[in-house]
């Protein structure tokens, strides 16, 4: 069977690290100012040194440049493909037309990938692409199983296949959405996306022959959450995906914290695996229970089972986990008192678990003791304050530094 490639989004090189510790295969990032992520921390020297620590590691790096441009940007596209053609990133995603052929004369060491807000949708635009030099394409997240068996079936040898396997869904075709400019002059397909199908709307319906009363149709106190989409989860359709050929399985996040890609790529990765491994094997469940423990919303596998499916809206609103939630980070291991950098309330009497590389059961303990970090005094418990605060704890197994700590609320 095809083993696909795992590709994880990185939004620093901390949390690249962190995806490649968890399973990724590859990961994905967005230049500075001229990707869709633009409020992501990969700056330059963030994307340089991932690209190193990628190549030392034997893993790869895609680098997005994939707005659709104004004129004026394009000396800074020049100057970026320049730059990632001398860095040897593994590939560059793009989805403007303008920018491939800049991409083309910049960076012609590159493979070029196709972005999802493209919106490739059959082999005929893929071939299209091919023809215009690239080497893979991210298929649209709007597409069925059936769709996507039909492209792979017909696409070349020398071009690639990647889909979206987990994370956010945009209101927008593909991603290209344009409520977000209009409402707050933030252009999504420009990397600034005010993320305004997420926000709480207030309706309002108007009898017509009574002209300006307005009557409020609610579905709760918070609003009426009329665009936002439940999250895209297809864990449980890993067998059929591999069958289908696929060659890079993507996860969408590269705004979220260490804790989710933790969490997400961890499962993703042991998905995979034991499926090649033995498909006797593949228990979903098992997976879902992980995921469950990180989800901000519902999940959905949107179209592809079904093109009619209609259970992809979020219309509470929630973007929590009343159940769990980002402990720490491990610092430093030792037999004796390990350091974690935490990113929550920790308290004596909390239950912890430990998420494990390549191991889909996190391993839990009740967390006894804590020492002040400087002092090295006993504490009760810690607050997070400044950035990078850290706490001094015992961890009942033999740990690494940078695997991540949940908490059970």
């Amino acid at each position: 069977m095809n083993k696909p490639e795992l590709l994880a989004p990185a939004g620093s090189f901390e949390k690249a690290k962190i995806a490649f510790l968890y399973g990724a295969d590859a990961v994905y990032g967005g230049t500075s100012s001229l990707s869709l992520r633009t409020r992501a921390d990969m700056e330059d020297d963030d994307l340089y040194k991932t690209i190193k620590y990628a190549h030392e590691i034997g893993k790869k790096v895609y680098a997005a440049i994939n707005i659709y441009a104004w004129d004026t940007s394009y000396d800074e596209i020049r100057n970026q493909a320049r730059i990632l053609n001398d860095l040897k990133v593994d590939g560059i995603i793009v989805s403007d037309g303008g920018i491939l052929d800049i991409l083309k004369e910049e960076a012609p060491d590159v493979d070029l990938h196709i972005s999802t807000q493209a919106n490739v949708v059959s082999y005929h635009s893929s071939m299209f692409w091919y023809k215009n030099g690239a080497s893979r394409v991210i298929l649209a997240r709007e597409l069925s199983k059936d769709q996507l068996r039909e492209i792979t079936k017909n696409v070349p040898m020398g071009l690639e296949t990647e889909m979206f396997v987990h994370g956010a869904l945009c209101f927008g075709y593909s991603g290209r959405c344009y409520l977000s400019d209009f409402l707050s002059s933030r252009c999504a397909n420009l990397g600034d996306c005010a993320q305004s199908c997420r926000w709480a709307y207030n309706v309002y319906v108007e009898e017509k022959n009574n002209p300006g009363n307005l009557m409020p149709v609610e579905t709760d106190d918070k609003g009426t959450y009329i665009f936002s989409s439940k999250d895209l989860c297809l864990i449980n359709e890993i067998p059929e995906i591999i069958n289908l050929g696929i060659n890079s399985l993507k996860i969408e996040g590269r705004l979220k914290t260490e804790y989710y890609l933790a969490t997400v790529i961890n499962a993703y990765r042991n998905a995979i695996d034991d499926y090649l491994e033995n498909p006797e094997r593949f228990n979903s469940s098992k997976y879902l229970n992980e995921l469950e423990k990180v989800k901000t919303r519902g999940l959905t596998t949107f179209y592809f089972n079904d093109r009619n499916n209609k259970d992809f809206q979020e219309y509470d609103g929630k973007q929590y986990n009343p159940d769990y939630e980002f402990g720490g980070k491990i610092v430093k291991y030792t037999t004796d008192k390990c350091i974690i950098e935490i990113k929550n309330r920790l308290q004596v009497g909390d239950t912890m678990e430990i998420i494990i590389p390549g191991q889909i059961e996190s391993y839990r303990f009740i967390l006894d003791e804590l020492w002040d970090y400087e002092t090295d005094e006993k504490i009760d418990f810690v607050n997070p304050g400044k950035l990078g605060q850290k706490v001094k704890m015992k961890l009942p197994i033999k740990c690494d530094e940078n695997w991540i700590l949940r908490r059970k609320k």
